[in-house]
C-alpha cells in the first residue's frame, strides 16, 4: 500500500485504497436485523457521483456544506463527496438544537445541508429558514423538505442521475487541492461557551492517520483491521480515528447501533480496534464488575485475583509466588472477558477527556489492551498516544505522534507544533491569535514530559480551581475518583476562590435501586434527597474518596443533582464532557449556600 505521507489529500487516499481493495467490504450497517456491506468499489462510485451532483447543483470549490446525520455509510460517502467536489465539510451533532444549527450555518456560511432523516430534518429546516446562507438541502432518507426559496433534493436520486467514473474523480482530486487546503470546519462542542469552528486542513488529518498507522504497524502488526464506529462522526476524534484512520489502513468500518447494543455489536463484529471516550470505560467497568459479582463463586474470586495480579504486574511487583495465580487468570479468566469484546481486539484507544488511571489498570488487568491518547480538535485531533513500545503508563498519554513537536511552557502549558495544527478558528482572528503563536498551538492544558518522552496531563489550564489560599486543584482528577465509587455515577466539583471544595453528585441509579430495595424505601428522587440514611451512604463514598486526596482537594460538602448530567439537558457535550458553565448556572446558588 502507498505510504500515507505522500497523499496530497484525503480524497486521493480514499480513491487509492478503493482501487486497491476493489469489491472487498468497506462500510457495514445493520438493516432488517442483518449486517450489510457496501464495497470499496461501490463506495467510490457513489462518492464520485455525489461529488459530480454537488458541482452540477452550483456548489463551487471552497463552499461549505453542513452534514447532519447519525453514524452510517452515507455519512462517510457524503463527507468524501463534499471534499471531492472541492467543498468543505461542516459536520454537526445530531443532538444540536435549532439554535445550534442556525449558529453554525450562519457562522460557517454553509450554502448546502445534507440531512439524514425526518426527525433531524424538522429541526434543520427550521434553522435553515432563520439564516441567509443555505440554498440547498439534500435528504438521505427522503424526508419531507418542502420550503419556499430552498432547493430540496434527494441524496439517492443525485447519485443515480449523475453517474461518474471514480478513476476520473480520483485524477481530478489529486490535482485539484493539496494537503494545505481546508478539508472541514469542525465546531468544538463548547464545554465553556459558544462553539468555535476549527479549520482542519487535509494535511492535518493525514498527519494523524500516518502517526496512528505507525503505532499499529510497529506495536501490534498491521493486518485486516475491523473498526466499530460508535462515537459521533461529527466529533473530531471519531472523524479522524474512526473514519480516516480505517480508510488509511484499508480497514472495514461497522457502525454500532447505539450504546444499548454496543456490547452485543462487539461480540458480533469482533473489532480489532475501537476509539472510545473514558465515560464508556467507566460504564463498562461498572457493568462488568456487577455482572461478575452477581455470578459469585469462582467468577468473583477470579475477578479479585485478576485485579490483584494486574495491579502487581502494572507496578512491576509480580513475583515468583504470583505466577501460578497469573497463569490461572490468563488461562481461565481473560479469554472469557476477551470474548465479550469480540475476541480479537488489538487495542481500545481512549481519548476526548482525561481517564482515571485506576480504570485503565482495571481493563489491563482483564487482558484488554488499553491505550490512552491525548489531543484537541485544534490538532486534528491526536497529539499523542500511549503505546507498548514506550512502556504503558496509565497516568500518562504517551509520547507525541511521529513528526510532532511538543514542549512545556514556563507556566506548565503544553505547546504543540507540526502539520497536525489547525489553520485557526473560522472567522475568529482574535481567538486564533490567542492560541496560535509563532507556529505553536497553546493547548490550554497543563502537563509535563517524563524521561521516556511521555506526556502527563495534570489539568486544563482554564479549568484549574484556585482556592482562596492560591492553591491549585485539578477538578478532573477529583471527579474521576468520585465516580469510581459504586454509589456515584457523575460528579462536578467547585471551589474557585473558596476555602474548600464542594460537589454536585449524581447517584448511581442501579446502586440506588438496590439500596432502596434493601432498606424498604421507595425509589423516588425527591424523597431520597431528604432521606438521611441515603445521604449518609453517599457521604461515606465521598469520605472514601477523600482518603485518597490531599487536604486542599477534599470534598467538604455536597448536594445531589436534580437529574443526571446528559446531552439532552445540555449538561454534557456530545462527547460526554461536563459543561461546567451550564452546571454552575443550574446549581450555583445551592453550591454557594454550602459555604454559609
Amino acid at each position: 500500500m502507498r505510504t500515507l505521507e505522500h497523499f496530497p489529500n484525503l480524497v486521493t487516499m480514499f480513491f487509492t485504497r478503493a482501487r486497491e481493495r476493489g469489491d472487498a467490504p468497506f462500510l457495514w450497517a445493520k438493516r432488517d436485523g442483518q449486517w450489510q456491506a457496501t464495497s470499496w468499489a461501490e463506495a467510490a462510485r457513489q462518492v464520485a457521483s455525489l461529488a459530480a451532483a454537488l458541482n452540477t447543483s452550483g456548489l463551487r470549490p471552497g463552499d461549505r456544506v453542513m452534514l447532519v446525520s447519525e453514524n452510517r455509510p452515507e455519512w462517510c460517502i457524503s463527507d468524501l463527496a463534499i471534499m471531492a467536489a472541492g467543498c468543505v465539510t461542516v459536520p454537526t451533532y445530531t443532538t444540536n438544537t435549532e439554535r445550534d444549527h442556525a449558529h453554525i450555518i450562519e457562522n460557517s456560511g454553509a450554502r448546502a445541508v445534507i440531512v439524514s432523516n425526518q426527525k433531524l430534518a424538522d429541526v434543520v429546516m427550521r434553522a435553515v429558514v432563520r439564516t441567509t446562507h443555505a440554498e440547498i438541502v439534500i435528504g438521505i432518507d427522503q424526508p419531507r423538505l418542502r420550503q419556499a426559496g430552498i432547493t430540496c433534493l434527494d441524496w439517492h436520486d443525485l447519485i443515480a442521475t449523475h453517474p461518474a467514473d471514480p478513476v476520473t474523480a480520483a485524477t481530478e482530486a489529486a490535482t485539484r487541492f493539496g494537503r494545505n487546503d481546508l478539508a472541514c470546519i469542525i465546531y468544538t462542542s463548547g464545554t465553556g461557551g459558544a462553539p468555535r469552528g476549527v479549520m482542519q486542513h487535509h494535511g492535518a488529518i493525514l498527519h494523524n492517520v500516518a502517526g496512528c498507522t505507525r503505532i499499529i504497524a510497529e506495536d501490534f502488526g498491521w493486518g485486516d483491521e475491523v473498526f466499530l464506529s460508535f462515537l459521533p462522526l461529527s466529533h473530531a476524534y471519531e472523524h479522524s480515528g474512526g473514519q480516516y484512520f480505517p480508510i488509511g489502513v484499508g480497514g472495514q468500518i461497522y457502525y454500532a447501533e447505539g450504546l444499548e447494543k454496543l456490547a452485543s455489536n462487539m461480540e458480533e463484529v469482533r473489532p480489532t480496534i475501537m476509539v472510545v471516550v473514558p465515560r464508556l470505560f467507566e460504564v463498562l467497568r461498572t457493568r462488568i464488575t456487577k455482572a461478575i459479582e452477581k455470578q459469585g463463586g469462582l467468577s468473583r474470586k477470579l475477578l479479585g485475583m485478576a485485579l490483584d495480579v494486574g495491579a502487581k504486574r502494572y507496578e512491576g511487583r509480580l513475583g515468583l509466588a504470583d505466577r501460578p495465580r497469573a497463569l490461572l487468570v490468563d488461562t481461565l479468566f481473560k479469554p472469557r472477558i476477551g470474548k465479550k469484546f469480540g475476541g480479537r481486539m488489538k487495542a481500545m484507544v481512549s481519548g476526548g477527556a482525561p481517564l482515571t488511571p485506576e480504570v485503565g489498570v482495571f481493563f489491563q488487568s482483564l487482558g484488554v489492551t488499553f491505550l490512552q491518547g491525548y489531543g484537541q480538535t485544534e490538532a486534528a485531533p491526536v497529539i499523542s498516544c500511549n503505546r507498548p513500545a514506550a512502556g504503558l503508563r496509565m497516568d500518562s498519554v504517551g509520547p507525541p505522534l511521529p513528526d510532532t513537536e511538543v514542549r512545556i511552557a514556563e507556566d506548565g502549558e503544553i505547546l504543540v507544533r507540526g502539520e497536525l495544527v489547525m489553520h485557526g478558528y473560522w472567522r475568529n482572528e482574535a481567538e486564533t491569535a490567542r492560541v496560535l503563536r509563532d507556529g505553536w498551538l497553546h493547548t490550554g492544558d497543563i502537563g509535563e514530559i517524563d524521561e521516556r518522552g511521555r506526556i502527563r496531563i495534570t489539568d486544563r489550564k482554564k479549568d484549574l480551581i484556585i482556592n482562596d489560599k492560591g492553591d491549585n486543584v485539578a477538578p478532573q482528577k477529583v471527579e474521576g475518583l468520585l465516580t469510581l465509587q459504586p454509589e456515584i455515577m457523575q460528579a462536578m466539583i467547585a471551589g474557585d476562590r473558596k476555602p474548600h471544595m464542594v460537589a454536585v453528585i449524581v447517584p448511581d441509579p442501579e446502586w440506588t435501586q438496590e439500596w432502596c430495595a434493601e432498606n424498604g424505601v421507595a425509589n423516588d428522587a425527591a424523597a431520597l434527597a431528604d432521606n438521611a440514611a441515603y445521604r449518609n451512604a453517599i457521604s461515606a463514598a465521598v469520605d472514601r474518596t477523600n482518603k485518597e486526596l490531599s487536604v486542599i482537594e477534599r470534598i467538604r460538602r455536597f448536594i445531589l443533582a436534580d437529574e443526571p448530567f446528559a446531552i439532552e439537558n445540555e449538561q454534557l457535550t456530545p462527547s460526554l464532557k461536563i459543561r461546567r458553565h451550564v452546571l454552575k448556572e443550574v446549581y450555583g446558588e445551592r453550591l454557594e449556600a454550602l459555604y454559609r
